[in-house]
């Protein structure tokens, strides 16, 4: 008997990855055995449009792309999570979790976050009984001595953050107060800079899968994220994994980035909770193939398995380690036992070598296409002016190119 995974993709300006992941999806045409049955895929873009709450969905596996910003498709995707649909990610735990809470629950468990304020907003909406309750109960407090007690250089934000959106540097008292009054109604969080730092990384995670990039935030979009191969030694590698991987399995999200800044030997996560992380071939550029064969790996096998979604997140296990006297690195060790049982990473590591174990090729083979080649240049038509287009059509390509070399280099070593 055959089986047919339905998998949907919820998109919304995305187009480079979602186009090779079809492709490379297509070219696996896999027939899996499952029991007495044989399992396929089927891949399709969802659509927005009226849904009956009592409808159950078709899909399997749906890996979302939208729903941060998209309230239709978000309650959509909230719906057919209660009724078992895998979804990437979870869209119960984005909707709560936002950058705020990722900072309380990290600092729970001892990871070495920089010091933290939440401010009240600057202005508040009038409307119901607002004006009211800020009279009886906001206390009056000095902008100053808090920015005091956080340190200079800080960073204030909004607590819900989103693209670098109303982040600023301020160095004194008169930078403070001006960030504040610019803020409006926005809830902002101030932030102690990281000083000395020498190193900013953003480790990509899908699901148990981690990528480690050196990272330049001084740089212009597409030169953001580094061609390194030896910025890290093992240890810093091990330790920047299990930060991405833990915080994912604890928030129950299978796709996220975790960036950190190193300062004296100690890797400090500043921004963590990223619903929506960079997938486009115009900022990832050679890291993109390592990002959508994560993502057709770790969705194949979400869906294979059926994988069923976790609605409430069970956090008591990571506080009963962070409760101990151990070492933080000893908990953080402990962590990722428990985020690597969540993302069932032994079995998904056998599935990928017994049923995956022609992806690299396939990958390698599918990105040095023209196909390949005419997604990027769609997608920087997209961003850049028309004069650049194909300046910048042969750079980013250029640079897939070089991964399909040290890929192949790669996979030829281990054959």
């Amino acid at each position: 008997m055959n089986q047919t995974r339905q998998i949907g993709l919820s998109l919304g300006a995305d187009h480079c990855w979602p186009a090779c992941y079809e492709a490379i999806v297509q070219k696996l045409d896999l027939r899996l055995p499952l029991g007495g049955d044989t399992v396929d895929f089927a891949v399709e873009r969802v659509r927005v449009e009226p849904f009956d709450l009592a409808q159950k969905s078709k899909y399997d596996l749906v890996l979302d792309r939208i729903t941060h910003w998209f309230p239709t498709t978000r309650e959509w995707v909230k719906k057919i999570a209660i009724d078992g649909t895998y979804v990437l990610n979870n869209p119960w735990m984005i909707q709560s979790a936002e950058k705020h809470t990722t900072y309380a629950a990290m600092l729970r468990l001892g990871f070495p976050i920089p010091k933290t304020v939440l401010l009240p907003p600057k202005e508040y909406p009038d409307e119901g009984d607002t004006q009211i309750a800020i009279r009886r109960y906001n206390k009056l407090f000095s902008l100053e001595k808090t920015g005091e007690a956080v340190g200079y250089p800080l960073f204030m934000k909004p607590y819900d953050g989103g693209a670098w959106r109303g982040v600023s540097k301020v160095d004194d008292p008169a930078a403070l107060h001006k960030s504040y009054n610019e803020s409006g109604k926005q809830v902002m969080h101030l932030q102690k800079a990281v000083d000395g730092w020498d190193l900013f990384v953003r480790a990509i995670g899908i699901g148990p899968q981690v990528n480690c990039i050196k990272y330049d935030p001084a740089a212009p979009l597409h030169g953001r994220y580094v061609v390194d191969f030896d910025f890290m030694d093992a240890s810093g590698w091990r330790t920047m994994q299990r930060y991405a991987r833990v915080i994912n399995a604890f928030f129950n999200w299978d796709y996220n980035s975790c960036e950190a800044l190193r300062a004296n030997g100690t890797f400090h996560p500043i921004d963590f909770a990223n619903a929506c992380p960079d997938s486009q071939v115009t900022s990832l550029h050679y890291h993109f193939p390592w990002t959508v064969r994560s993502l057709v790996a770790w969705s194949l096998f979400a869906a294979y398995t059926k994988r069923k979604p976790r609605i409430n997140p069970n956090w008591q296990p990571y506080f009963d380690i962070a409760d101990t006297d151990l070492p933080f690195e000893e908990k953080l060790e402990r962590y990722d036992v428990l985020a690597r049982e969540y993302f069932d990473a032994e079995r998904f590591d056998e599935f990928r070598a017994t049923h995956l174990r022609h992806l690299d090729e396939v990958c390698v083979e599918f990105f040095r296409t023209d196909a390949a080649k005419q997604i990027v240049r769609e997608k920087v038509a997209m961003l850049f002016p028309k004069h650049e287009v194909e300046e910048f059509t042969e750079h980013f390509y250029g640079l897939v190119q070089f991964w399909c070399k040290t890929e192949s280099d790669r996979i030829g070593k281990i054959g």
